[in-house]
């Protein structure tokens, strides 16, 4: 594994992003399913899975599921958890270790979009999608809430590696199906929100993100020696937390099918 992915892999091992994916936004691996028809006999991929927010009620709902992410710490507690039997297994979503056309439906809730090449993970995405069957996402839009979070840390986060692409580019549908090409057909697309009601206020939601969302952990790490910085970022955190779009986050809902 080169250094960018073991960086990857250790910043989504930082803090707990399990809660992240149970406490404020479990529903939203149901959304996808659901979109997903997934049913019983499938053959089911959920790319970087974190802790099966996909993947188990994908199970649940009767199909043959393999949960699949770069941090092998979101497996074990998403295996220790699940109520369900599946697998688990570690794997790059820039280079997935399955055959072509293995998977009659392939999804990713708030997953691909982290890994840092788009066109390599679409690509591969496609790669393991049998003709005819169906691929799912769920990414956050560059213009919701998560969005504009990413935007509000990035001055103070070390710089992307060369050729990293922002995550919240997988929530443009221009950008995504861009990624995706002719290779699928019938794409729908959807803008939602998920209500988080969580957060009494913008200083509980940054505190709670400065706790335990790695990408947030990892931009106050890199402001350790700037104190004044550091308290810019608390200050720019709690006021996104305050502002309009802080109990509604936007996210694209996308399926396709693969040609």
């Amino acid at each position: 594994m080169d250094e960018l992915k073991q960086k990857h892999r250790a910043m989504w091992a930082l803090g707990d992003y399990p809660a992240v994916a149970s406490d404020v936004i479990p529903e939203l691996g149901e959304v996808l399913v659901k979109a997903c028809n997934v049913g019983p006999g499938q053959q089911v991929l959920d790319v970087a899975a974190g802790t099966g927010n996909a993947a188990v009620p994908a199970a649940l709902a009767g199909a043959q599921v393999v949960a699949s992410d770069l941090t092998p710490e979101l497996l074990a507690t998403g295996k220790a958890a699940a109520p369900v039997a599946l697998e688990w297994r570690e794997a790059d979503a820039e280079a997935l270790p399955f055959e072509d056309a293995s998977f009659d439906v392939v999804m990713s809730v708030v997953g691909v979009m982290f890994a840092p090449h788009h066109q390599a993970a679409a690509d591969e995405l496609v790669r393991v999608c049998r003709p005819g069957g169906t691929i799912g996402l769920i990414s956050w839009t560059p213009a919701g809430f998560i969005g504009q979070m990413f935007k509000t840390m990035k001055p103070y986060a070390p710089p992307p590696p060369p050729g990293a692409q922002p995550p919240p580019l997988w929530g443009d549908l221009e950008h995504v199906t861009a990624l995706l090409g002719d290779r699928v057909t019938d794409v729908v697309a959807e803008r939602r929100t998920v209500h988080v009601g969580n957060f009494a206020d913008g200083a509980e939601f940054r505190d709670f993100f400065k706790r335990v969302y790695g990408p947030t952990i990892a931009a106050y790490r890199n402001l350790a020696d700037r104190p004044e910085d550091a308290a810019a970022l608390d200050r720019a955190l709690a006021e996104l937390g305050d502002g309009p779009d802080g109990r509604d986050w936007e996210y694209l809902l996308l399926t396709a099918v693969r040609a």
